[in-house]
């Protein structure tokens, strides 16, 4: 009860943020000026590689290159080593006191903070409080950790490791989210650096246990080293990712759903329930396969809802096609969100482009995977939330994919309610998806690509990641025919495939899991 008054609490402290410009509206003039992002919604893009999309619609794909295409991935000597009798440090019967974290970002993001979070709780031998969850500025979500994640399923797989407590105790009923806010508290934590060591906590953080019982952290998330870890630390952090941090049952009911649907298309005849079971109406079809495509060109929410513009799109710096109204919402929203930080950049579109610093447009990322021999048969799940642009933004990759398929188009609305204007549980149900997929590729790099390649190469599946130098460079050269943009596209990918790769110093263990996650399979 505690913490949904406190949820209710920060939610309209939101609302009163959201109102301060329409109340103050000289203080909030640069805002007024952003409008032309709506225009640019208006305003369709034009194709920048016509030449090539007109060839692409004209391919044909041997059996042959279709076949290798789908082959699932061969043993690579590895297997999940994650098994509670490996983690050998059990739990102790003294806690030290009770950790808090909060945690911002979006939910790739807030879920590495949690594995992050069960790890630090082991290293100081403390409690865990269920992590909060902040409300995301851009996406306004105040979903919280149990409207997300089974909370039981993650305490009963993790209660050999650490003790964790879905509440605040009552003794320490004032240690809130506000209370925090108002001023400089003895129990709060909030100089961890990013990427601290185990020895740093244990300096810092455990004094504040034994001096108060608990100790709450804030900013947590990057907070926790992933070098010079023991081999419990790590492996437990594993175990969290892939074991216990599972979504509650009505994502994963839709998500099978879903998959179900793209895999027997006939199976949405009635749609309207979920929760039944799938596999009784396909008789003994085999299973389709499908591709999922995260985009990374969504809709994103300002501080106005009025004023709506791309955020991968404005960080990049770099140009899309939409003309000069797109050009003005972005530069407006560069200089407003980013302060300045992306208009300094020193590099022009073509420079960026050629170093591969620019996210592929829908349109290019259908040229790659068209040139990689995908046909127009193939099933495409687009795990995006609304598609900057809108529809002609993705008119030349239904083009070419005239099967894509999204929430939207897969779900009943009955079925999507109880995700609706959600982003966090909207995310869930992408990131269930494309765990679940046959192939997985994203147009640019960022925490849903980092989040969904661990699980895939944990699970020994497909994921093509685009080489975006090359194709940056590919893309500028106006004059390449299509024979030559498809040879340089396969010769360019043909390590970029799901070839598993061991994790390098300073990299991320939810990235790369091998070798903590994983043991020779040899």
């Amino acid at each position: 009860m505690r913490r949904e008054h406190r949820r209710r609490g920060g939610a309209m402290v939101a609302a009163v943020v959201l109102l301060l410009p329409f109340l103050f509206p000289n203080l909030f003039t640069p805002f007024t000026h952003a409008l032309p992002s709506l225009l640019s919604e208006w305003n369709a893009p034009k194709l920048r590689h016509s030449r090539l999309l007109k060839s692409a619609l004209q391919r044909e794909t041997s059996d042959e290159q279709l076949s290798e295409l789908w082959m699932p991935l061969s043993n690579q000597g590895w297997k999940p080593c994650i098994r509670s009798d490996i983690i050998t440090s059990s739990l102790t019967e003294k806690s030290q006191g009770y950790i808090q974290v909060f945690l911002d970002g979006g939910l790739n993001q807030q879920r590495m903070g949690i594995c992050d979070a069960v790890a630090l709780a082991k290293i100081l031998n403390a409690t865990l409080i269920i992590p909060y969850l902040e409300v995301n500025p851009v996406w306004q979500d105040s979903s919280t950790f149990e409207d997300i994640f089974d909370v039981d399923h993650f305490i009963e797989s993790l209660k050999d490791e650490i003790s964790i407590v879905k509440e605040v105790p009552d003794e320490y009923f004032w240690s809130t989210r506000e209370y925090y806010a108002t001023a400089i508290r003895a129990t709060r934590v909030k100089t961890a650096p990013v990427h601290a060591s185990a020895n740093w906590y244990l300096d810092n953080v455990l004094p504040v246990l034994e001096s108060y019982g608990i100790a709450a952290i804030a900013p947590f998330s990057h907070r926790l080293a992933f070098d010079n870890m023991p081999k419990e630390i790590q492996r437990l952090r594993c175990k969290v990712n892939f074991q216990a941090l599972v979504y509650v049952p009505h994502i994963r009911a839709l998500g099978d759903a879903l998959v179900s649907r793209l895999r027997y298309p006939s199976s949405r005849v009635d749609s309207t329930n979920y929760l039944k079971k799938v596999g009784d109406s396909n008789e003994k079809r085999g299973a389709g396969k499908f591709v999922v495509l995260h985009l990374r060109f969504d809709k994103v929410l300002s501080f106005l809802d009025n004023i709506l513009t791309q955020d991968m799109a404005a960080h990049s710096a770099c140009d899309f096609g939409g003309g000069k109204a797109e050009k003005l919402a972005l530069a407006k929203y560069r200089q407003v969100i980013w302060q300045g930080r992306v208009l300094n950049s020193q590099f022009t579109d073509e420079e960026l482009r050629s170093q591969g610093r620019c996210p592929l447009t829908p349109e290019e990322i259908g040229l790659l995977l068209a040139a990689l021999g995908f046909d127009n048969t193939t099933r495409l799940y687009l795990a995006s939330h609304k598609v900057y642009g809108g529809e002609a933004r993705i008119s030349a990759l239904r083009s070419l994919f005239p099967l894509m398929e999204d929430k939207k188009s897969l779900a009943s609305s009955e079925e999507r309610a109880q995700i609706k204007g959600k982003a966090s549980l909207l995310a869930a149900v992408d990131h269930y998806v494309s765990i679940h997929s046959d192939i997985f590729v994203s147009a640019s790099p960022g925490n849903m690509h980092n989040a969904v390649v661990g699980h895939r190469t944990y699970r020994n599946t497909k994921t093509i990641r685009p080489n975006m130098a090359l194709l940056g460079q590919l893309f500028l050269n106006k004059s390449l025919d299509w024979a030559e943009f498809e040879k340089a596209v396969v010769e360019g990918h043909k390590s970029r495939q799901g070839m598993l790769r061991l994790r390098k110093s300073e990299q991320s263990i939810y990235t790369y899991p091998a070798p903590d996650c994983m043991c020779n399979a040899s």
